[in-house]
């Protein structure tokens, strides 16, 4: 998540926050675990190769290949992403999945609930809702981001339904 910022063309930005799933093993990590498993698989199966177990070699090379290839779906799905943009007028979410498939809702921020499911359980769901629509945001945080963004999000809307709607006048006899 990123912090509030603002912006220069179009309506200032009361709140900006990326959103994006958390994946611990980097490329570099990815590499050194999967040479690793390929080592022992290696000498694990050139032991059995050379008791006559041949057949093992290639149950072996499967599991090497499908750990390979969950690890790479894996990645592929920390592509996607979600963006969230407060301003006077709406609050933004734009969601852009594993493919690049970019989907887009509004709200208006004046009539915004945000709403969470028990906090306490691990599959609690932050929902976004107005007019009769809802919207779940954030499904691959875990529970605490969820609860911290969920707070941050209501902080920023009560700060923007308790401000002034135009700035305030200067002050001609002030220095």
């Amino acid at each position: 998540m990123t912090a509030a910022s603002a912006s220069t063309a179009g309506p200032p930005i009361l709140f900006d926050a990326l959103l994006t799933p958390h994946r611990s093993l980097g490329p570099r990590g990815f590499r050194i675990l999967m040479s690793v498993v390929c080592a022992s698989c290696f000498v694990i199966g050139l032991g059995f190769f050379l008791v006559g177990a041949w057949p093992v070699v290639g149950f072996m090379g499967a599991e090497v290949l499908l750990l390979f290839i969950a690890f790479k779906i894996n990645y592929r799905r920390a592509r996607m992403f979600e963006s969230l943009e407060l301003t006077r007028q709406s609050f933004t979410v734009r969601r852009v999945d594993a493919g690049g498939a970019e989907r887009c809702w509004r709200f208006q921020p004046y009539w915004l609930k945000v709403e969470m499911d028990d906090p306490s359980r691990p599959d609690a769901q932050l929902r976004l809702s107005s007019h009769g629509r809802a919207l779940i945001i954030g499904s691959f945080l875990n529970v605490d981001e969820r609860r911290e963004l969920a707070a941050e999000i209501r902080r920023q809307l009560d700060l923007l339904r308790h401000a002034p709607l135009t700035p305030p006048e200067p002050n001609p006899g002030a220095e």
